[in-house]
């Protein structure tokens, strides 16, 4: 049976579209609450105003095609009810075409578009200290409390406040650009002259340069060997350097360690928010990223000594409560 929003839309569409028989194909829905179909060679978006930023998607679409990136254009909306129509980019994602032989070719193409990004003129959001507080918040209360059911110590509290601050304080030392803040491998379409087209872009914010590469290069939804992923890095530090965006008197040694740091706070919120989504929204697919995702979290903590204790407590007390949730 066809649900009240869906009703509105194909509605709305038919109006819109000047055709009463067309009907809304469903594609997919996605972590969020918006819903996408397909008519008439567009895609129809249910996108509900009280939970989604329209208005910014319609800005940051605007921007980003201004900027020469391929991304959707929206052809017509209706904010009140949260109806979008966009251009359809098809349905051959990054992450699909991504194989041990072409993942580094394909890397590399998405890489060139971040300095791009940069020149970008938008009125964003910034990712600042305040901004990091909220997300922080996500991994204690959702991951550590409501799935592992954890109660913390004092001293693990103030373990966990020192660990944030030293990210937080790494993510602020960086150059600050335009950023996707969600750019991987679910995020990039495939179009038919193979070139990459970015959606999902409504969360763009003023952040750290490392950000956009390290959601690419240690991707929540599949991990590739160390080789791929320090051959990437290396990659987005030579093409920053090279427009101008990053000092080239900056060590890449640096750039990778704001790169692994930046990872690491991307990381514990993507894994509070993996068990909010089971927990708040009944989307239990995404269970399955939290190990890979705390994967790349404790191979930073390990590496940096000022981590140590991190590491030691990851160890110790969450990687044992994740083996007892992976047990059947």
């Amino acid at each position: 049976m066809m649900s009240q929003r869906h009703a509105q839309l194909q509605h709305w569409a038919q109006k819109t579209e000047q055709n009463p028989d067309l009907i809304l194909q469903l594609i997919s829905g996605d972590a969020s609450f918006r819903k996408y179909y397909r008519a008439a060679n567009r895609i129809w978006v249910d996108a509900p105003p009280s939970t989604e930023k329209n208005r910014e998607f319609i800005n940051n679409a605007a921007a980003l095609n201004s900027a020469s990136l391929n991304a959707p254009v929206v052809l017509d909306y209706d904010l009140e009810n949260g109806f979008l129509c966009i251009s359809d980019l098809g349905d051959r994602s990054l992450l699909s075409c991504l194989s041990e032989e072409s993942v580094t070719e394909w890397y590399a193409k998405a890489l060139h578009l971040l300095p791009q990004f940069t020149r970008i003129n938008l009125d964003l959001p910034v990712f600042d200290a305040e901004f990091m507080a909220r997300e922080n918040a996500i991994f204690p209360e959702w991951l550590l409390g409501k799935h592992f059911q954890l109660t913390l110590s004092a001293q693990e509290q103030h373990l966990l406040e020192e660990t944030f601050a030293l990210l937080a304080d790494n993510n602020l030392q960086q150059p600050q650009v335009v950023m996707h803040r969600d750019f991987h491998s679910r995020n990039l379409m495939v179009l038919a002259d193979e070139s990459l087209a970015v959606i999902d872009f409504q969360d763009m914010v003023l952040g750290p340069l490392t950000y956009d590469a390290v959601s690419l290069l240690k991707d929540c939804y599949c991990r590739w060997p160390d080789a791929v992923i320090n051959q990437g890095v290396e990659l987005a530090y030579q093409l920053y350097v090279e427009a101008g965006v990053l000092d080239k008197n900056i060590a890449l040694s640096q750039f990778i360690q704001w790169l692994d740091l930046t990872g690491m706070q991307r990381h514990l919120k993507a894994a509070g928010i993996f068990a909010r989504l089971h927990h708040r929204d009944g989307k239990s697919g995404y269970l399955n990223d939290i190990p890979r995702t705390l994967g790349y979290v404790f191979d930073v903590a390990e590496k940096y000594p000022q981590l140590m204790p991190f590491a030691e407590w990851l160890n110790t007390r969450i990687l044992p409560a994740l083996a007892m949730d992976e047990q059947p």
